[in-house]
C-alpha cells in the first residue's frame, strides 16, 4: 500500500514538473514580442529568419546579400530587451553570448557588435549607418531613417 502511494506521489510530481516546465514556453508564444529588429531605411532587407538574425548578431554572416558589411548593434548587457533578444534569437543568455565573444576576442578571430547604452542611441546609430541592424523594444518610437524588419521562423 505504501509503495503505491509513493509511486502515485512520484507521478503527480513528474506531471507537475512537466507542466511547470512547458507551460511558460507555450504561454510565451502568445505574448506580444518584447523587441523588434530595425535597419536603416536605405537597406533593402525586409525580412530575416531567426537563423539569419542569429548569424548576423554572432557575426557569422558579415555581408548583406545586396552588398556591404553587416554592422550589428547591441544594447547594454543589463537591458531587458537584450536579454529577450538573446534568448529568443541567439538561443543563449547574455552571459553565454559574452563568453562567446570573449573567446573570439582572445583568439583574435572577432570582435563583438557595437554596443549602445540606450534605445535612442541604437536608433540614431542605425539611422546614420546604412549597413547597421539592431533591435529595440517593441514600443520604442522609431525616428526617421530606420524601419522595422520582420523576423520569421
Amino acid at each position: 500500500m505504501m509503495r503505491r502511494r509513493w509511486l502515485l506521489f512520484l507521478k503527480v510530481v513528474a506531471v507537475a514538473i512537466g507542466a511547470a516546465t512547458f507551460a511558460p514556453l507555450s504561454a510565451s508564444h502568445a505574448q506580444p514580442a518584447l523587441y523588434r529588429v530595425i535597419v536603416n531605411e536605405a537597406n533593402p532587407v525586409v525580412t530575416l529568419t531567426r537563423t539569419e538574425a542569429s548569424r548576423i548578431f554572432l557575426k557569422k554572416t558579415v555581408t548583406w546579400k545586396a552588398g556591404g558589411e553587416v554592422v550589428p548593434v547591441d544594447l547594454a548587457e543589463d537591458s531587458e530587451v537584450r536579454k529577450a533578444f538573446s534568448k529568443d534569437i541567439l538561443k543563449k543568455n547574455v552571459a553565454a553570448v559574452k563568453g562567446y565573444w570573449q573567446q573570439l576576442v582572445f583568439t583574435g578571430r572577432g570582435v563583438p557588435p557595437v554596443e549602445k547604452a540606450s534605445e535612442a542611441d541604437v536608433i540614431a546609430y542605425v539611422a546614420a549607418n546604412r549597413n547597421a541592424v539592431a533591435y529595440v523594444s517593441a514600443t520604442a518610437p522609431l525616428a526617421a531613417g530606420v524601419r522595422t524588419v520582420r523576423v520569421t521562423d
